[in-house]
């Protein structure tokens, strides 16, 4: 059975419905299958072909869970979506890899790289790419962007403007990094999707600029094949341990071509729809990679200047018994 399983599924239906498409186009009878701690409210999983209630991803016996899970509903393929499960999941690549199971996931070291925003800064300048500037919290310049070095989806992230305004919560929580504020009047925001083959090399680059965003995540958005598209294409056309999807934030001045890069998200993001729908269409190199055994090329023929706006719509579960 050529089945895939994406986890974490929650609020993905586009992920959800795109890969399920492009599985049956190359296997008519391969199920789309999810899981989640909460199917039942998980409006992704109503979606699937399949919806599974599995524990979280930080508790034990996890992987012992999935893994079971996986063989028994005849998954080849583990589409992880969510940050803080990237990095058991990496440990356990080889664990899914003996039962013919491939999970899709950057190395163990990749990830531990991305999951550090300390780190990633250090990987950014490797690659010669310029990023915010970094303050000793005795030497802080105003306005500053205070984030987690290991946090995700924009939470406790915080502006200060002036000194006064900072607080002793922010000097003190040994978790927080303080950089320079990059003003999103001045610079654009964009996401790069990015896919990486089973050799590590780039194969396709999508900049999709951020107009509009909601909790974390893109609401209005538009491709752009630009200088962005140009300067990453020479800079990481490889990375070792770069497998998949990958996400990359950054910010970029129109007129000067100054870019900031911020942070990688080594897994689908939740506006790589518009990417998948401007024709950069990574289930299906995944399926032909991973399923069918074949070659990806370069794909660069995707379409820029595709506007994506995104509004809310319904599940709706009848007779639900909760």
């Amino acid at each position: 059975m050529n089945n895939i399983l994406i986890t974490s599924a929650g609020r993905r239906v586009s992920l959800v419905r795109l890969f399920k498409k492009e599985l049956k186009r190359f296997f008519p009878d391969g199920k789309l299958f999810t899981t989640d701690t909460e199917p039942q409210f998980s409006a992704a999983c109503f979606e699937s072909d399949g919806a599974f209630k599995v524990s979280r991803n930080d508790s034990e016996g996890y992987i012992q869970e999935l893994l079971a899970l996986a063989v028994e509903q005849g998954v080849k393929i583990i589409i992880p979506t969510i940050d803080t499960g990237l990095q058991v999941l990496a440990n356990n690549k080889e664990v899914f890899e003996r039962e013919g199971i491939t999970v899709l996931i950057c190395s163990k070291d990749l990830i531990e790289i991305f999951r550090d925003k300390r780190k990633t800064s250090f990987f950014f300048t490797t690659y010669g790419i310029d990023i915010p500037e970094v303050y000793a919290k005795d030497s802080l310049q105003f306005p500053i962007f205070i984030k987690p070095y290991d946090g995700s989806m924009s939470m406790d992230t915080h502006h200060v403007a002036t000194r006064d305004e900072i607080t002793r919560y922010q000097l003190s929580n040994e978790k927080f990094i303080y950089m320079e504020y990059i003003d999103n009047k001045i610079f654009n925001e964009y996401t790069i999707d990015m896919y990486y083959d089973k050799n590590h090399d780039l194969k396709c680059l999508v900049p999709r600029k951020r107009i509009e965003v909601r909790d974390g995540e893109i609401n209005k958005g538009i491709t752009s094949k630009n200088f962005i598209f140009d300067f990453l294409k020479g800079k990481l056309n490889h990375i070792p341990g770069a497998e998949g999807c990958l996400t990359m934030q950054l910010f970029y001045h129109p007129d000067t071509h100054v870019i900031k890069a911020i942070e990688v998200n080594p897994r689908f993001g939740g506006g790589y729809p518009l990417s998948y729908l401007a024709g950069a269409n990574y289930p299906e190199f995944i399926i032909r990679e991973y399923l069918l055994g074949e070659k990806i090329d370069q794909c660069d023929d995707w379409e820029s200047g595709l506007l994506m706006l995104r509004y809310d719509d319904e599940i709706l579960v009848h007779g639900a018994d909760l």
